[in-house]
């Protein structure tokens, strides 16, 4: 079973960075290829996409509050998705999840988010101002 593990979150003053890291492991079968997805949810908000990425075709997809500050990225070897956040700013505060699909060669799966079947556990972003 494939399991997803987040790891890199804290607590940074407005301005400031984090690199967030989410490692695929587990038995995967014939599924090479994934499309990943961090998702963030604030306290009494709807989880929201962030930013998307195949590791088949590396092609980003980000959404409009992150654009320009946020990067995500795929090292394949080490199985790993990165999100890294610049410019950070209080309302980027929340849980930062990491989601996949299996068996998947890309495109913008950002606002689809039932279409993510595996899910890490969240790590916590706190951005003071």
């Amino acid at each position: 079973q494939v399991q997803l593990a987040e790891s890199g979150g804290g607590s940074v003053q407005a301005g400031g960075s984090l690199r967030l890291s989410c490692v695929v492991s587990g038995y995967t079968g014939s599924v090479r290829w994934y499309c990943m997805g961090w998702f963030r949810q604030a306290p009494g908000k709807e989880r929201e996409g962030v930013a998307a990425i195949s590791t088949f075709d590396e092609r980003p997809y980000y959404s409009d509050p992150v654009k320009g500050r946020f990067t995500i990225s795929t090292d394949n070897a080490k199985n790993t998705v990165y999100l890294q956040m610049s410019s950070l700013k209080p309302e980027d505060t929340a849980v930062y999840y990491c989601a996949a699909i299996p068996d998947c060669y890309g495109g913008d799966w950002l606002g689809r988010t039932a279409e993510f079947t595996v899910w890490g556990q969240g790590t916590q972003v706190t951005v003071s101002s």
